[in-house]
């Protein structure tokens, strides 16, 4: 699609090879991925991905189990522990026992942890999410996140 074309402007064939709305929303994904990486590591962070989106839970969340964050950012319990233990080794999280249940640990970000999350991985992230929406006024932005959360609320809400 050229610069000035609108997706509403394109001939009928040219409508035929549109990405279907999953593989629509499959490249977007990858793009702010790919983005929000290239603009961590722009800034000296050595962070995957996933280790933002857990940083960025745990920072919500507060001090949780690993089980807990795991579902929260939609990792298994392997793949989660492997994160965890490189977060661990950048000082970006601990590991603390559970208050009440001495089996359990509590994860939770380390004073390093949300430093580099108020300073620079949130910031990070929102310069991304400002230049993904660039080309959409205020209306336009808030419908797309309208429209994207009834799509996720119809695919959660299958009955």
């Amino acid at each position: 699609m050229k610069q000035n074309d609108h997706p509403s402007t394109l001939s009928a064939t040219n409508e035929s090879h549109a990405p279907s709305l999953g593989m629509l929303l499959t490249m977007v994904r990858a793009e702010m991925v790919r983005a929000i990486e290239a603009e961590l590591a722009s800034k000296g962070l050595d962070l995957s991905f996933t280790q933002y989106l857990i940083l960025k839970k745990s920072q919500q969340l507060g001090a949780v189990s690993a089980t807990e964050l795991a579902r929260a950012v939609e990792l298994d319990g392997g793949a989660m522990t492997r994160q965890l233990d490189q977060l661990e080794r950048k000082g970006y999280l601990r590991r603390s026992p559970h208050e009440q249940d001495r089996r359990a640990l509590r994860i939770e970000l380390t004073e390093a942890g949300n430093t580099v999350w108020q300073n620079t991985a949130s910031v990070c992230s929102q310069r991304v999410m400002n230049a993904a929406q660039r080309s959409l006024d205020d209306t336009e932005q808030t419908q797309l996140h309208d429209y994207l959360e009834r799509v996720l609320h119809a695919l959660r809400n299958k009955n």
